[in-house]
């Protein structure tokens, strides 16, 4: 059994559908994508990655790791991205189908600090609390995704995203999201769900969770990105291939232009996973946000916040593939 949530624009609840972005302002920001990966291109720092692209039939340059995509090959990795996955959870109660329009609620991460429930006091975050948040959004009927919240702050900084997975793994039973930071702790993390699965094969029919890979805004794809795209491919776990550009600061300023930025990134990244393995499952992740030149801050609550994330969605529905969207 599968839950199904609504789609994106169902009125069934006196919700509404936010699109405003037409079809032709849609192809202008295709065109412009699609000019910025030709042209510019998109710096690749791993040389396995680099290696990869290059015999799929990319311009890579070695020196300066500079990757550059033929239209055709933009064109032939969004063709071969599935528009629709199955995810599952541990005990076949909390499966979902990820496609475009249909909408599920996720947590996101991740806080640094917490006000202690017992002591009223604001204190950085530790493994515990990372358990005890996932098992809250385990409670929760809205919530149909599982991200990890918060930070394992008193273990390692090399191996937190391991133990923080270990605590999400432990206190749910709903799909799950992690960012394992590198190819080798991504490797990890999967062997993990593995062993809850029942095996690699069996994790792979039935995938129970999803890999965020961010890029580097503007238009990189540095080291640990590139192996842990590869990685999750080669093991056809889905990858949220999730660009944070900032309009203003790492991105133009007009919001068309980061739109572009974000798109040639998540572009760069989907080339790669499909080169990997066609028909690996993907998402188009945004997280995008603008950049407060007065006061040096990025604030998530402006209404450039929404149309960015927003405009995200509708690219990614006009590709035909999966999105995620931070919600501010």
């Amino acid at each position: 059994m599968f839950n199904r949530n609504k789609f994106s624009d169902s009125n069934s609840c006196g919700g509404i559908n936010l699109g405003f972005l037409t079809e032709n302002e849609l192809e202008m920001i295709h065109q412009g994508t699609l000019e910025v990966l030709k042209n510019s291109g998109v710096f690749v720092e791993a040389e396995e990655s680099q290696e990869i692209l290059a015999g799929a039939g990319a311009e890579v340059d070695r020196a300066t790791g500079i990757v550059k995509f033929p239209e055709w090959m933009v064109e032939d990795a969004i063709c071969s991205t599935p528009g629709q996955f199955f995810l599952y959870g541990r005990d076949g109660k909390h499966n979902i189908v990820v496609e475009k329009n249909r909408v599920y609620m996720s947590t996101f991460g991740q806080g640094v600090d917490i006000l202690d429930a017992e002591t009223g006091e604001i204190r950085p975050t530790v493994k515990k609390d990372v358990g005890e948040s996932a098992l809250l959004a385990d409670a929760l009927d809205e919530i149909d995704i599982v991200e990890r919240s918060l930070t394992a702050g008193d273990v390692m900084k090399q191996t937190a995203p391991l133990h923080e997975a270990e605590e999400v793994m432990c206190n749910t039973t709903k799909p799950m999201v992690y960012g394992p930071g590198n190819g080798y702790r991504a490797q990890k993390i999967i062997d993990m769900a593995a062993v809850v699965a029942g095996g690699h094969e069996a994790l792979r029919e039935k995938p129970t969770l999803i890999c965020n890979c961010c890029p580097t805004s503007p238009l990189k794809l540095v080291r640990h990105v590139c192996n842990a795209i590869v990685v999750t491919a080669r093991n056809g776990i889905p990858c949220n291939i999730l660009s944070m550009v900032l309009a203003g600061m790492s991105g133009p300023m007009p919001l068309a232009g980061s739109l572009v930025v974000y798109s040639a990134e998540i572009l760069a990244g989907i080339i790669l996973n499909q080169a990997v393995r066609k028909g690996s499952p993907v998402i188009f992740g945004g997280s995008s946000m603008v950049f407060d030149m007065q006061y040096l801050t990025t604030p998530m609550g402006s209404p450039e916040v929404s149309l960015l994330n927003g405009a995200a969605a509708k690219i990614a529905q006009f590709y035909g593939i999966p999105s995620w969207v931070a919600g501010g």
